[in-house]
């Protein structure tokens, strides 16, 4: 498997979307925003993986959102 070649961003939110052997990382930096994407990708039958809002060394607001949050 190959290393991500970015560092992730600090108040940024993450989510993952797997197509066959790829897993594509996606951000926004609104939380509305990557919850609409998220929601989108989910609809569309995607295999979707919430990682959540980076503070620099953890993972904040990690579980996955529901579509009534957007």
């Amino acid at each position: 498997m190959r290393n991500k070649n970015f560092k992730y961003a600090k108040g940024v939110y993450y989510f993952n979307v797997r197509n066959g052997q790829q897993n594509i990382t996606i951000k926004r930096v609104k939380k509305n925003e990557a919850v609409m994407a998220f929601s989108a990708y989910k609809q569309n039958g995607k295999d979707v993986t919430w990682l959540g809002c980076w503070d620099g060394k953890k993972w904040q607001e990690n579980t996955a959102p529901t579509k009534a949050e957007a």
